[in-house]
């Protein structure tokens, strides 16, 4: 690894978008039940972008942080996997101890697979379990079963993996306040270094949604939401976990290094179908259809790709952009954000950069939803059950 003198850190994120099937909640970008030969031709455009942004990117930053996502990376071939690992490695200066993820639905791995991912230098996984019960499981429409997940958990542990998150989801309709505490005891008794644990939305265009329309969708109340979420912290702190972000929590030196990134506002650099990204102040992400992402990267003469016909969009942020996605990101974190870094990135202070809002956002103090101590300003455990509601306070217009 060549080290960059500038000190400047990169995280990468690898889209692969194939899945068995599409949950009833998911929105995802993903494709269902894909050929091999899909799978062949998707990695090899995969991995000429991977290249041609080397090109951009690669003298510049040090790769801290790799996460491999989907869709479900872990039902390609695990060769594919290590190509793109190796890829990335060749092309970018990948410090030694940088925090490699790939997410994994149980019942889809092996221990084969899981050989091939430690070899190839994948540090950490990601299993979707979502929950520990049969009856919610089908409810989601995931394709395994409770048992399936600590059988693909123990095989993890077996082979060597010693960072290991779950994934869970509460608010699910039929899930009672009981059936979740059940999953959060399931998930504790595995001892993962990570829990990461979402409330679910209904998000447009799901199965989820379209029987929401219908009337048949019986949802849990906000209440019943917010006391699995109150639940949550109290079972996951009483373990020993630290809520580090409104839906993490970790074991101490566990945090998700990549995540972090988003919260943040660090370089990230997003590649495959529908990936984002944001480095050096803009914002952009890939097209969204498989065809005219394999045409854009493998049907062009010249070392870089077609970005106009890669690109969905991209965006130059302006300083009110960034103002708000600072606040926006870093509200997301326990620990809130510093008024001195504020002030050290945009050169004013926050009562002054947010003076037409302040009013709202004094009373948000005022009332105990927001906290302001010391060089910090963070939401408290009331105010993140209204987060989004504060949080907008802070998105500005460019002459605020």
């Amino acid at each position: 690894m060549t080290t960059i003198s500038n000190g400047k850190k990169l995280g990468i994120y690898v889209h692969i978008p194939f899945c068995v099937r599409k949950c009833a909640y998911c929105d995802f970008l993903s494709l269902e039940n894909e050929s091999a030969l899909i799978h062949k031709v998707y990695i090899k455009a995969l991995l000429k972008e991977i290249s041609s942004f080397s090109l951009v990117y690669g003298d510049s930053f040090a790769v801290d942080s790799i996460f491999i996502g989907g869709g479900t990376p872990t039902i390609i071939l695990p060769s594919m996997i290590d190509e793109v690992i190796q890829a990335i490695k060749s092309c970018f200066n990948v410090e030694d101890d940088a925090e490699i993820t790939i997410e994994a639905n149980p019942k889809t791995l092996s221990m084969a697979k899981l050989e091939v991912y430690l070899d190839s230098g994948i540090n950490r996984i990601s299993i979707g379990a979502q929950s520990f019960n049969d009856y919610i499981l089908r409810i989601l429409g995931r394709i395994h079963l409770a048992e399936d997940i600590k059988k693909n958990y123990d095989m993890a542990r077996a082979c060597g993996f010693k960072n290991i998150n779950l994934d869970l989801i509460f608010g699910i309709p039929a899930q009672s306040l009981g059936l979740w505490q059940e999953t959060l005891a399931s998930a504790l008794e595995l001892e993962p270094e990570h829990i990461s644990f979402y409330s679910l939305q209904i998000e447009e265009g799901t199965k989820f949604h379209k029987m929401s329309l219908d009337g048949t969708l019986e949802k849990v109340t906000d209440e019943t939401d917010r006391k699995m979420y109150q639940q949550t912290l109290k079972t996951l702190t009483g373990a020993g976990y630290v809520h580090y972000e409104i839906s993490n929590a970790a074991k101490a030196g566990y945090e998700c290094n990549h995540n972090i990134k988003y919260w943040t506002m660090s370089d990230y650099l997003g590649v495959g179908l529908g990936a984002h990204s944001y480095v050096e102040g803009k914002r952009f992400s890939n097209i969204r259809d498989i065809e005219g992402y394999v045409a854009a990267n493998l049907e062009n003469g010249g070392e870089l790709p077609d970005y106009v016909k890669l690109w969905e969009s991209s965006h130059e942020n302006k300083i009110s952009d960034n103002m708000s996605e600072y606040m926006f990101t870093g509200l997301r974190m326990t620990k809130g954000i510093g008024l001195s870094d504020f002030e050290d990135r945009f050169k004013l202070s926050l009562q002054t950069a947010y003076a037409n809002e302040w009013q709202v956002i004094d009373k948000y103090i005022k009332r105990g939803l927001l906290i302001m101590e010391g060089d910090r300003l963070k939401l408290s455990l009331k105010g993140i059950d209204i987060s989004n509601k504060i949080m907008s306070e802070f998105m500005i217009s460019e002459e605020g």
